[in-house]
């Protein structure tokens, strides 16, 4: 994958792995001159405008499309930048954040994830708002085969997969998931002037009890840029991280960002991840228990249709 234009060198990330040493952890800094304050949203004052902004952008990324999906396939592969797993291990849990098949249930409201690493599989099963039919929780996680009791690892990885969900859809994703809206003044993003809306989620990503998201988007309605507060896992809280996205595809008549670029940005800045969807396909009419458990199965299991 080429590096986005403009990123840092590793060097220059060395020196921010060093400065980012000398701060406190992350989830010490909420107050801290972040650049995504999570005050209490504006009540009277929100805008009809942000709400209409984040309404059209959805649209324009298909978003009647997309309500008729059963399920969606997508496979990622990608690369993680020099030193973030040091800062936050646990988040990227390097030894098995390989390729990853992930397979979203918009109606359920389900996202399951299988990551293959260098120590083997992760399998993830995430549902806002229920249990998971097999654990009675918001979340399960196994390795190689195991389920995971770890607290912190179950956090990190609702966090992640909730996440995936906002990269991957952006508005569609946050329509209907926002308390309070508002508009920002714009922002030039790899070099086009995007209009911005400022959302307050409440449940937030994960596990999270409030999240901020900041989203950019271009004059076709296109999302190319998403910041967003990390307060549902408690090694990220205070800190602020953003997507940007390119070589947008409509398929399925959705618009899919099939390349992706993440960094922190707060309390430091610093590279974190690139990815591509290498895979993607649609419909392929399976039910939850196909992907609830420790391995995909049935309909489910087969790799995704390679873009």
């Amino acid at each position: 994958m080429s590096p986005r234009p403009g990123l840092k060198t590793t060097s220059a990330a060395r020196r921010s792995f060093l400065a980012a040493a000398m701060v406190p952890p992350l989830g010490w800094l909420g107050g801290c001159a972040t650049p995504l304050p999570l005050d209490e949203p504006p009540g009277s004052s929100v805008s009809d405008e942000g709400r209409a902004l984040l309404r059209s952008a959805a649209e324009a990324h298909g978003l009647d499309a997309y309500r008729q999906l059963l399920d969606i396939n997508v496979r990622y592969e990608g690369e993680w930048r020099p030193l973030v797993d040091r800062i936050q291990p646990i988040l990227v849990d390097k030894p098995y954040r390989g390729p990853s098949e992930e397979r979203l249930m918009p109606a359920a409201g389900l996202v399951a994830q299988s990551y293959t690493g260098a120590a083997g599989r992760k399998q993830v099963v995430w549902k806002r708002g229920a249990a998971t039919t097999t654990t009675g929780a918001d979340v399960s996680v196994w390795v190689n085969g195991q389920p995971s009791a770890n607290s912190e690892a179950l956090s990190a990885a609702a966090l992640v997969a909730d996440a995936y969900g906002l990269f991957l859809l952006g508005p569609i994703w946050l329509l209907g998931r926002v308390e309070a809206t508002q508009r920002a003044p714009s922002e030039r993003v790899d070099g086009r002037v995007c209009e911005v809306v400022e959302c307050w989620m409440r449940p937030g990503l994960g596990r999270a009890m409030i999240d901020r998201v900041s989203l950019c988007v271009d004059s076709a309605g296109w999302m190319r840029r998403v910041r967003f507060t990390l307060e549902g896992f408690s090694g990220t809280r205070g800190a602020v991280a953003q997507v940007d996205t390119f070589e947008h595809e409509r398929r399925h008549g959705v618009v899919w960002p099939t390349r992706s670029y993440e960094e922190i940005v707060h309390p430091v800045r610093l590279p974190a991840h690139d990815w591509r969807i290498a895979g993607l396909d649609v419909d392929r009419g399976y039910d939850e228990s196909a992907v609830n458990g420790p391995a995909f199965v049935g309909a489910a299991s087969r790799a995704a249709s390679p873009l």
